[in-house]
């Protein structure tokens, strides 16, 4: 019989936990067209009608009717949100109200335009990032999209209409949605809506019929509609299979997806947005992931700021799109690209279509990259994206709104600056290498010389790069030329051979230069890699000792704040679940956005597509359990966070910082288990003691009381020394529950309050005897104490208690005679009470301060009344005086128990004189 497979613990606890988010997650709809006028909102609004009629909460957040009487009919009967007014450029515009829909929580919410962009300073950028955070509130939404605002096709729809599309949505909303509804009408029949005005109002549509509605763009448009709606049908039903190839006994079979993920190469050029969304297009159709890579080379890095902002945009759009985004380093593009496809196991690389900048190019044989990497990954499959007729611009960076309008020029300003700064240091270094050679013109060959030169070289290249090296080199040769060939002061060459020389000098200088600069590159890109595994090494050594959340949130601030800059902020949780801010919040910090998000577990603020326009950037704290706080960061340097890598440096700090917290949360938690265990196992072996100890003398004097009403008189007496006997036992064990209980108590922040005073030693030992004499009975005391123990500060109510305690112990278990000894130091005095017994049982040799534990017996199960209290006792007291207490075994048999107290010299005795004084003062 076959063995039945058993499932995995951790897919299926994955696969519980994505059902519940699934399941408190909201439901989207999207009513899906071709292009405007094809009747999404109003099959949109007929079936909300028919909801409402089956008696469904329906909320409308924001319908646009634009105007059609037809539309604006099924409004009739159904809730409305009010929309909110906001002022933009002077005008008041009427905006969805994101908060009030929250507040209203609706079973459906209509939500047309999902391409629409809000106003800027709202919360979020678009109104698909509103849908996004409704959905996440637990509310179904149905909304409305045309086909030409899919990110991916915003290149395909501008190259076919001529019009380019500014408002896009990334492919993975559509993706995502639970039902895509196909709402469809033919190009004849648009066209009749369009010059009936059932589309647009006159003036619109009759631009837009010489325009977007020509009859070749609706059918183009339709097929393109149909298609997508196609491929998200196919998503649907190979999700099918896959969940029911899972299940046992299912009929279906699996339909395993085998293909390779596919890697986009972006580069500096204005295609690179088109590569990445064919690339997105193409992930989408064969349903597999894809990466985006960027390389940056030595000549790249020498882009002006912004070109590179543009490439950091194009990232960005790739993250939207559903990539993981990189930016890659090395000398040459194709080398980096065919590490980073092996890596990821690519089977796919799609690139931008190479074009000639200058006429004579289009003559030569293309040399790029996807020709060297055929000669490097053979087996990659190679993909090139055509040019986009027309798309969007992709927005400005992020960062620019957050450093100032003056912040781009400042950074062009500083690299001109250093541009020319090495251009005047190669003219320096050509000056001062010819005047250190001139005086030693006669004594040196003119080979060495050129190494002088060279050394020159070298040096610039070191420090400004390539291009200056290179101006440096061709000076170095001039300079050579003019001041040491002969004839010298002129640029004539009287021997041929000098070309040779100065070709070779030339060329040695810019191969040097060349490989210097690249060589400074790399040791840049080392450092760089250095310092993001040093922040993480010495945050991570940092946390592991961390045994507070005061701590945790002052390293893990310390960490960031010394990576990137500026400042930073770690909000860690109270104990209810809240943001605990601290009382120094530094100036900008928007305590809303950051609770914003912990609640939706994303990141806001600078350089996210929610509330951009802030200059911090809020990240959630996200440990293995749930949030744990939220990390805000003002960097010194904004753009650093449109950095793949520096971004991906900031989710792994708080990642690092959010485990820490959760590791403290979870020590509190474990210590708290432990104080627990330990009350339950006081109370209970407080209760078997009660239950043991007391209920026996108790039943004793209930016995003895009772035969003293029958008793006659002789027998009478004997009961009442019982009774007496009893008492004082149960006397005992009560003063001993109840001094413990005192001991243990946290009073004015101390065990135990003391009354120290000057007290005779032998006063204290006298009155021990006395008080433990009933438990002592008929057994000798000896006392060795000598004459001249001098007065000693302590306690005396509790030393006497102490030894009592060491003397009922000796009684206990010990035998006669018991001998009570003391003597005195200049700083301690050392007094020692021993039986002559069998000594301490063999479970506690070698361990000897077990027995001063609560409730620990010499003997378990022992007949010896007793709760193993009275030693306990005896060490709180002695070390609330600064003392200590042992037990050995003596020799000649016996248990020897000493307590050792410091001392100090007692004051001076009063003479007659100051006691005559004493007398006669007034």
């Amino acid at each position: 019989m076959a063995e039945i497979p058993r499932p995995d613990p951790d897919a299926l606890i994955a696969q519980l936990r994505a059902e519940e988010a699934q399941i408190r997650r909201g439901k989207l709809r999207i009513y899906f067209g071709a292009n405007a006028g094809v009747g999404k909102t109003w099959s949109m609004l007929s079936a909300a009608q028919q909801e409402h009629r089956a008696g469904r909460d329906v909320l409308i957040g924001v319908v646009e009717t634009h105007g059609r009487a037809e539309t604006a009919a099924l409004l009739g009967g159904l809730e409305a949100l009010p929309q909110k007014s906001v002022e933009y450029r002077g005008r008041r515009l009427n905006e969805f109200d994101l908060d009030a829909a929250l507040a209203r929580k609706p079973a459906v919410l209509l939500v047309d335009e999902l391409a629409h962009s809000n106003v800027q300073g709202s919360r979020h950028a678009k109104r698909w990032q509103d849908v996004q955070e409704l959905l996440a509130a637990g509310i179904d939404v149905w909304t409305a999209l045309n086909v030409q605002h899919l990110e991916s096709l915003n290149g395909t729809v501008g190259a076919i209409t001529g019009i380019r599309v500014h408002e896009t949505v990334p492919d993975t909303v559509l993706d995502d949605a639970d039902e895509v509804v196909l709402v469809d009408a033919t190009p004849d029949e648009l066209i009749a809506r369009l010059g009936a005005g059932k589309v647009y109002v006159p003036q619109q549509a009759e631009r837009a019929a010489q325009s977007f509605f020509r009859k070749g763009n609706l059918i183009a448009l339709r097929e393109i509609a149909l298609r997508r709606t196609a491929e998200h049908v196919e998503d649907d039903v190979r999700g099918w299979r896959v969940e029911q190839s899972g299940h046992p006994g299912a009929r279906v079979a699996a339909a395993w997806n085998t293909s390779g993920s596919i890697l986009a190469c972006v580069g500096p050029y204005e295609d690179a947005a088109q590569t990445v969304r064919t690339a997105a297009r193409l992930a989408g159709q064969l349903n597999v992931k894809w990466h985006a890579a960027y390389v940056e080379t030595p000549r790249l890095q020498r882009l002006h700021a912004a070109q590179r902002d543009k490439i950091l945009a194009v990232l960005q759009l790739a993250q939207e799109l559903g990539a993981e985004t990189a930016v890659l380093t090395g000398d040459s593009v194709a080398p980096a690209l065919a590490a980073k496809a092996l890596h990821l196991n690519c089977a796919t690389m799609v690139l931008g279509r190479p074009v000639a900048s200058v006429w004579w190019q289009r003559w030569m044989p293309a040399q790029g990259v996807a020709r060297q990497l055929t000669a490097l990954a053979p087996s990659l499959d190679i993909v090139e994206a055509a040019h986009a007729g027309s798309s969007r611009r992709l927005p400005q960076a992020l960062w620019a709104h957050s450093a100032g309008p003056d912040a781009r020029e400042a950074d062009e300003d500083n690299a001109g600056r250093e541009r020319w700064l090495g251009f005047l240091w190669a003219l320096v270094a050509s000056i001062a290498v010819t005047l250190l050679a001139t005086p030693l013109h006669g004594l040196l060959e003119l080979t060495n010389i050129v190494m002088l030169y060279l050394v020159g070289v070298v040096a610039v290249a070191m420090r400004f790069g390539r291009v200056p090296a290179a101006m440096a080199a061709l000076l170095n040769v001039l300079a050579f030329d003019f001041f040491f060939v002969s004839p010298r002061l002129s640029f004539a060459v009287g021997d041929v051979q000098y070309v040779v020389t100065f070709a070779v000098m030339l060329g040695v200088g810019l191969l040097v230069g060349q490989l210097t600069a690249g060589l400074r590159f790399a040791a840049g890109v080392s450092i760089s890699r250095e310092r993001r595994a040093q922040s993480l090494f010495e945050l991570a050594r940092e946390l592991s000792a961390a045994l507070e959340t005061r701590q945790v949130t002052e390293i893990g601030a310390a960490a960031v704040q010394g990576h990137f800059g500026g400042r930073a902020v770690v909000v860690a949780l109270d104990a209810s679940d809240r943001l605990h801010y601290p009382d120094d919040l530094p100036p900008g910090f928007d305590k809303s956005v950051a609770d914003w998000t912990l609640r939706q577990g994303q990141s806001a603020g600078l350089a996210t597509s929610t509330l951009a326009a802030q200059t911090w950037r809020y990240v959630p704290l996200k440990a293995p359990m749930r949030v744990r706080g939220v990390l805000a960061l003002e960097p010194a340097h904004p753009r650093w966070l449109l950095i793949p890598e520096q971004a991906q440096q900031l989710e792994t700090l708080a990642r690092q910082i959010a485990i820490a917290l959760e590791r403290v949360h979870y020590v509190d938690i474990a210590q708290k288990a432990v104080v627990d265990m330990e009350s339950e196992r006081l109370r209970n072996a407080l209760l078997g003691a009660v239950s043991h100890d007391v209920r026996t003398p108790l039943t004793a004097l209930i016995t003895l009381a009772e035969s003293l009403k029958s008793a006659p008189e002789p027998e009478r007496k004997a009961a009442a020394e019982a009774i007496v006997r009893q008492a004082h036992q149960l006397n005992a064990l009560v003063s001993n529950l109840l001094d413990m209980a005192r001991l243990e108590s946290d009073v004015s922040g101390q065990s135990v309050t003391l009354r120290r005073d000057w007290q005779s030693v032998e006063e204290v030992v006298g009155s021990s005897i006395r008080a433990a004499r009933p438990a002592l009975g008929d057994m000798a005391v000896r006392t060795e104490l000598p004459a001249d123990l001098p007065l000693v500060e302590f306690d005396p109510v509790l030393i006497e208690r102490v030894l009592v305690n060491l003397l009922e112990n000796a009684a206990k278990y010990g035998a006669a005679p018991i001998v009570v000894r003391a003597s005195a130091t200049d700083s301690t005095l050392v007094v020692s009470v021993r039986d002559h017994g069998p000594g301490l049982p063999a479970s506690v040799r070698g361990k000897e301060h077990t027995l001063f534990e609560k409730f620990t017996r010499g003997q378990a199960e022992s007949v010896t009344p007793g709760v193993g209290l009275g030693l306990a006792i005896c060490k709180a007291v002695v070390q609330a005086h600064g003392g200590t207490i042992s037990a050995t075994n003596a020799e000649g048999g016996g248990a020897e128990f000493t307590v050792v107290l410091a001392r100090r010299a007692p004051p001076p005795a009063p003479g007659w004189d100051d006691m005559e004084q004493g007398v006669a003062a007034p």
